[in-house]
């Protein structure tokens, strides 16, 4: 008489646990493993036909599934004390951890090898030992703190506008691309193919440079744009008529801009006053990235740019002029989603850091 099939009884979380686990992409194929070998228990299916599957011995099997039933998800895990004992003493490990903020002198970080020198161990002992810790000197990451007194208040009011854009009205995010160059490469590059990444060569010629505005609607995503050869107050005051053309008369427009002084030049601001349904809102100082039309400038330059090869301005000029021609074919926005509150408790706690450093 053949044994009947042990089932295994579990609730819809426990379940839905051991999928992920199973499926996921972040998941030990270790863990993945013991996962699949419970689900399958729980669904009825024989030893013989889980171990052709998942190409493990029965003896896993029971394994798993009897450490499964006596202790639920916590059977899956290997008990504490298994495995190679720690080779590296504590007090490396300890220093290893401490010294990765202390540079050594004539130096201004660490590396897995002056480290693996200094402690009289191997640089994978070292590597294993940040990785472990998430430590990671070679990594470094820009940022930039308003000082502008009157951050906050400019904050929301730009937020404002992203949050809840006011009734018959147009919310422009406006800026210039300014030195735009119309780079030549020396030699013609090699094409993306099966086994080797596209190429080109590291020197250049220069043709020149344009300047850039655009105005991106940000209820639409579509782009009023200007190219000119320089970016002064004029060339300003030229994008603005440009933006009064092409707008409907009715509607009032809302214009987010950085404090570039050819924004408020005296004969901008007395254009401005001639034509009141203009309402000017400017950034903080240094906060260029509350203006969502950086992120329109960062696509352009990945998508049409930076990988370009120009042999002259107009060449530069007609291939950004059809860039914005087919993205208004089709525009799509930019939304804001980030909490204000969030970003503004993040700025306080990097103003205490960096002033906390500043006094130590």
């Amino acid at each position: 008489m053949t044994r009947p099939i042990m089932r295994i009884s579990m609730d819809d979380d426990v379940r839905a646990e051991l999928l992920r686990r199973e499926r996921g992409s972040s998941t030990s194929k270790r863990d993945s493993l013991r996962a699949a070998i419970v689900l399958r228990k729980a669904d009825g299916m024989r030893q013989e036909d889980i171990a052709a599957e998942l190409n493990v011995s029965r003896v896993a099997i029971s394994k798993w599934t009897n450490r499964f039933v006596a202790h639920g998800m916590a059977g899956l895990v290997d008990q504490a004390g298994r495995g190679r004992k720690q080779s590296v003493p504590s007090e490396t490990v300890s220093a290893i951890i401490t010294r990765v903020t202390q540079p050594p002198p004539g130096r201004t970080r660490w590396s897995v090898r002056t480290m693996a020198k200094a402690t009289g161990v191997s640089r994978h002992t070292v590597h294993q030992i940040w990785r472990r810790n998430e430590l990671k000197p070679h990594l470094t990451r820009t940022f930039k703190l308003s000082n502008d007194p009157d951050f906050e208040s400019k904050f929301w009011d730009v937020i404002g506008l992203y949050l809840d854009p006011p009734e018959r009205a147009l919310v422009l995010c406006c800026d210039e691309k300014s030195q735009c160059q119309a780079l030549e490469r020396s030699q013609p590059g090699l094409p993306l193919g099966i086994g080797h990444v596209c190429t080109r060569t590291h020197d250049y010629i220069r043709h020149g440079t344009i300047t850039l505005f655009a105005a991106l609607n940000y209820l639409d995503g579509k782009i009023i744009s200007r190219t000119e050869d320089k970016h002064t107050h004029t060339d300003w005051l030229r994008f603005l008529k440009q933006i009064d053309r092409e707008t409907p008369k009715k509607l009032d427009l809302h214009l987010i801009v950085d404090n570039y002084c050819t924004h408020k030049h005296k004969r901008v601001r007395e254009w401005l006053t001639k034509h009141p349904r203009f309402h000017m809102h400017f950034t903080p100082t240094g906060s260029s990235w509350l203006n969502l039309v950086e992120r329109f400038f960062r696509d352009l330059t990945q998508d049409a740019i930076r990988d370009g090869s120009f042999t002259h301005v107009r060449e530069l000029i007609s291939t950004i002029e059809t860039y914005l021609a087919e993205r208004n074919l089709a525009p799509k926005p930019y939304r804001w989603h980030k909490d204000g509150h969030a970003i503004l408790e993040k700025t306080y706690r990097a103003r205490a850091a960096v002033t906390d450093k500043n006094v130590l």
